[in-house]
């Protein structure tokens, strides 16, 4: 298998306290990763960290075979959700996703409006983000990870706020992108989501990966 997102031997200090210790992971084409661990055990920091947003005190992450932080800066062709997606409050949720599309200008209108519609938004309600539950505005986080049609996907509890019915469309969508040859990695709380979805799991414990479970 290709190994597409490799991790090799990372270990994060900040402020003379370890966050990570010696964490080696492995994701190859085609192929779903899972992370499970308590809230503060270092997932968040690790998926920063393989993304170029925060740079290790020692060892490498190298993505696609590039490393991150010295061959490139930042992960490319990703789609990201790392803690609260954040957008413009006062904008609709239509209007954010278009800001995000012109970076790169990949996709069209239409396309934007069919992703919308894949995560169970309506593209043309006109309501401002920050009047959205909290389930909608992770789907509107979703959708602007999607939305590209990435290679890779980042994912830091990509469920969270959704309902049952939100829950099962997404798996169902994560896995139709496996079949497609596309790389996931994706920490979630749910066990029974890591059990649906993942070839391997990770287990993560003070900053340290304590064990590497594969699936099936």
């Amino acid at each position: 298998m290709e190994i597409i997102i490799d991790v090799q031997d990372v270990s994060l200090k900040i402020k003379e306290k370890d966050i990570l210790s010696h964490v080696n992971l492995q994701c190859g084409r085609g192929e779903i990763c899972g992370i499970i661990g308590r809230n503060g055990s270092g997932k968040t920091m690790l998926m920063k960290c393989i993304c170029g947003f925060v740079r290790p005190t020692s060892g490498m992450v190298r993505v696609l075979e590039a490393q991150i932080g010295k061959e490139q800066d930042f992960i490319s062709d990703a789609g990201i959700i790392i803690e609260t997606p954040g957008f413009i409050p006062y904008y609709s949720g239509i209007k954010n996703l278009r800001l995000l599309a012109s970076v790169q200008n990949k996709i069209t209108e239409p396309q934007i409006k069919e992703t919308m519609k894949k995560v169970g938004l309506n593209p043309d309600m006109k309501r401002a983000v920050r009047k959205y539950s909290l389930g909608m505005k992770q789907r509107l986080g979703l959708a602007q990870a999607i939305m590209e049609n990435p290679d890779i996907m980042i994912l830091d509890e990509p469920f969270n706020g959704l309902d049952k019915e939100g829950v099962l469309e997404m798996r169902g969508y994560f896995l139709e992108m496996k079949k497609a040859g596309k790389t996931i990695l994706l920490c979630s709380h749910s066990a029974e989501d890591i059990e649906v979805l993942c070839d391997r799991v990770y287990e993560m414990e003070h900053g340290k990966l304590t064990g590497l479970n594969t699936i099936g």
